[in-house]
């Protein structure tokens, strides 16, 4: 029992390590899940898009068909207006997973230029290293 203590606490002292390595990293509570309000509405956004990507996808098929009657691509065309615009996947973007940082993501790691750096030469990716030449 007491190992298992002990190795609890390792772990827990191992956390607060690694948050202290991240820049801006804070210790205050923790409400949710995500770094900040911008990456729960991206996440939302990713699910309604996903979750409505079959009938967007049927409705801008019938819209773009050059065959059938027009009176069928208008009606296609009001009901994807009527959907939400969360649904359309152009509103999704990608986030840092770590800081939330809209800008400047690498798309494999889901991670910021800035963090994926700091990471690098901390030498907490595996498989990731500096050039040298």
């Amino acid at each position: 029992m007491a190992a298992w203590s002990r190795a609890l606490g390792l772990i827990h002292s191992a956390g607060r390590q690694l948050l202290a390595l991240i820049p801006g990293g804070n210790m205050g509570p923790v409400r949710n899940y995500y770094v900040d309000w911008r990456m729960l509405r991206d996440v939302k956004r990713r699910k309604m898009a996903f979750d409505f990507a079959d009938e967007r996808r049927r409705l801008n098929a019938i819209r773009k068909n050059t065959i059938l009657p027009k009176e069928l691509q208008e009606v296609a065309d009001q009901e994807i207006a009527a959907l939400p615009r969360d649904s359309c996947p152009v509103r999704i973007h990608n986030r840092c997973v770590l800081t939330s940082r809209p800008r400047g993501v690498k798309r494999r790691w889901r991670l910021s230029r800035i963090m994926f750096r700091h990471l690098a030469d901390h030498n907490q990716m595996s498989g990731i290293q500096r050039a040298m030449w």
